[in-house]
């Protein structure tokens, strides 16, 4: 397994538009810490962003010996609105991206049953180019269930889609994340998200799902006790043989820095890959 770092951890909770730390600084920090890739995101560059972007930060990425994992091209998919697909429907722009940044995985979104032939598309014009898409496990998509997502995955039905494996998205949908789980989406795993983020009735932070409505949530320091059980995910991937990228995906925040934060989850999750 490869430990990734993505840029989210630059951005607030509330806010996906803007990064909060120079990306020089961020790839720096990633690799004293131990981390071998960035996970890159539209705050940092997108398919919005001037001519010339993308080399530049290509070329600041591997200073600091790290290579991309995989690119969130625009800004409505980790929005997760209702903008989302609409990459689906004109990628070119996004697969563009991702060569410029010599990246091979791009993640997209999808709302609705007619996404999926624009996500069939989409994939027979990345595969040409060599090039995978993948979906999150999300809240308010059609990759809120273990089943639903199985049936996308399977109604799409190209080897260049897969999807995102995230715990913390199950756990708030009420959907059980072990090796059960690991194992029914092992043919389509592209990456692996962790975040310590779930559902608790007295938590602060309200998360719309459409399987459970409203539901409060806790999201924690991602070695915090208490929170989604990554002992048993690790041992789960292990199991199935997973041998990809492990992004730490939280948002920092609270008392720790961002040099703190990013060198104990990158210790712990160290210490979990074994």
């Amino acid at each position: 397994m490869k430990l990734s770092l993505s840029v989210r951890v630059a951005e607030s909770f509330s806010n996906k538009r803007v990064s909060t730390i120079p990306l020089g600084d961020l790839a720096r920090i990633a690799a004293d810490a131990g981390y071998e890739a960035l996970c890159m995101r539209a705050s940092v560059v997108g398919v919005h962003s001037a001519a010339g972007t993308a080399a530049r930060v290509r070329r600041t990425v591997a200073e600091q010996g790290l290579s991309i994992s995989m690119i969130t091209a625009d800004f409505p998919v980790p929005e997760n609105n209702a903008e989302g697909p609409l990459s689906l429907r004109r990628i070119t722009p996004s697969l563009d991206l991702a060569e410029a940044l010599g990246a091979d995985l791009i993640r997209i979104c999808m709302k609705q049953e007619e996404d999926i032939v624009h996500a069939q598309r989409a994939a027979d014009e990345a595969r040409e180019r060599e090039i995978r898409l993948a979906h999150q496990s999300h809240t308010r998509s059609l990759f809120e269930t273990v089943d639903g997502s199985v049936e996308v995955l399977k109604a799409v039905g190209r080897p260049n889609f897969g999807i995102i494996y995230e715990p913390a998205n199950l756990a708030l949908c009420g959907q059980a994340y072990g090796e059960e789980t690991l194992r029914a989406f092992q043919p389509w795993l592209f990456n692996v998200y962790v975040q310590n983020h779930t559902p608790e009735p007295d938590g602060l932070q309200p998360m719309e799902t459409w399987t459970r409505g409203t539901v409060m949530s806790t999201m924690r320091p991602l070695d915090a006790p208490g929170g989604i059980d990554f002992s048993s995910i690790f041992d789960g991937l292990r199991a199935i043989g997973y041998d990809g990228s492990v992004t730490m995906h939280q948002a920092f925040g609270g008392d720790m820095t961002p040099e703190e934060a990013t060198r104990r989850t990158a210790a712990f999750l160290g210490g979990l890959m074994g």
